[in-house]
């Protein structure tokens, strides 16, 4: 796989030149952005294991603790049941991004088809892929999150745009598009908006290529209200909120988990010695009590002993939060 300097945005950008897609670029010399922030490690455990060059995107947890962990470049989705190796639950001809469980505890999935065109996905109980829509008008389809019964909302990394998708009729309109939500520059493959989540009548999103966390309150109708930041700078790929408030999130090229406390303080409570080298996205256990983390093994930005296997890490929170 092709990986270059660039001169963008004039400060030494790494690009994955041959992922468009979930290539956060990063810097041949990262800013310390995160220098600063306080480090309470969480207790950390390698829980699997996947061979190097796997670009683990995505990880769900369904209400029996069972993961389920989208492999972007091959399509493959593993489920991962407690105590159990990950097996291949289902393959898309294409590539997966996104995941989301919907409420008959089947999966939507958000990435391309075989002819590289963005689609949303469905798949069963039973590993069964359909395709529900493709979408010729959209580019890159990424983090994917409930905004009310049928009502699903997905980022489009590349547009600068959040739609919303009736997995009812299997129709998409565009829900919001912002500057806020786009790309510095269209000439850097870096992700704009990302990862997204609904806590308290707000919707967060991150926006990795500005290095923002966004806050868009939700009206009564489901509709959005103005964009606020929330935090900056940020480099943030994906993240989970628990229920008192704080926000956990993924670095991606930084190496590290973030805790955001409700008034927008950071914390780091994990880091590449711990296995996030690439941490690419996170989900909470059944009861929030532990997080997993998924990672490319430092595909985007190979550390100095070059890239290292995929994981996946469970961070206990009791000791963090």
């Amino acid at each position: 796989m092709k990986r270059r300097i660039d001169q963008q945005y004039g400060i030494g950008l790494v690009a994955m030149a041959a992922i468009a897609a979930v290539a956060i670029p990063a810097l041949a010399q990262l800013p310390p952005i995160y220098a600063n922030v306080p480090i309470a490690l969480a207790p950390a455990e390698t829980v699997a294991e996947f061979p190097r060059n796997t670009f683990l995107e995505s990880v769900v947890v369904d209400e029996s603790g069972t993961l389920f962990i989208t492999s972007y470049e091959d399509g493959k989705i593993h489920q991962m049941r407690s105590g159990s190796a990950p097996e291949e639950f289902a393959a898309i001809a294409g590539n997966v991004a996104g995941l989301a469980i919907a409420p008959d505890n089947s999966l939507l999935v958000s990435g391309r088809n075989a002819e590289g065109v963005p689609t949303m996905f469905g798949v069963s109980q039973t590993g069964e892929v359909k395709t529900l829509l493709t979408m010729p008008e959209a580019q890159f389809l990424n983090g994917i999150t409930q905004l009310a019964g049928d009502r699903y909302l997905v980022a489009d990394s590349y547009v600068g745009a959040i739609w919303e998708f009736n997995t009812t009729t299997n129709t998409a309109r565009i829900w919001l598009q912002d500057e806020m939500l786009a790309r510095a520059t269209t000439e850097n493959p870096t992700p704009a908006v990302n990862g997204l989540k609904i806590y308290d009548g707000v919707l967060y999103a991150s926006n990795t290529a500005k290095a923002m966390l966004l806050k868009i309150p939700l009206q009564a109708n489901g509709e959005p209200g103005a964009i606020e930041v929330f935090v900056q700078p940020a480099v943030i790929d994906d993240f989970a909120i628990d229920s008192a408030g704080n926000l956990y999130a993924t670095t991606h090229v930084f190496n590290s988990v973030l805790r955001i406390a409700p008034d927008g303080s950071l914390t780091t409570i994990a880091q590449a010695d711990q296995g996030v080298t690439g941490c690419t996205a996170l989900a909470f256990d059944e009861n929030q009590s532990s997080l997993y983390i998924v990672t490319n093994g430092g595909m985007t930005l190979p550390p100095a002993d070059g890239v290292q296997p995929a994981e996946v890490v469970r961070l206990s929170l009791d000791s963090v939060r």
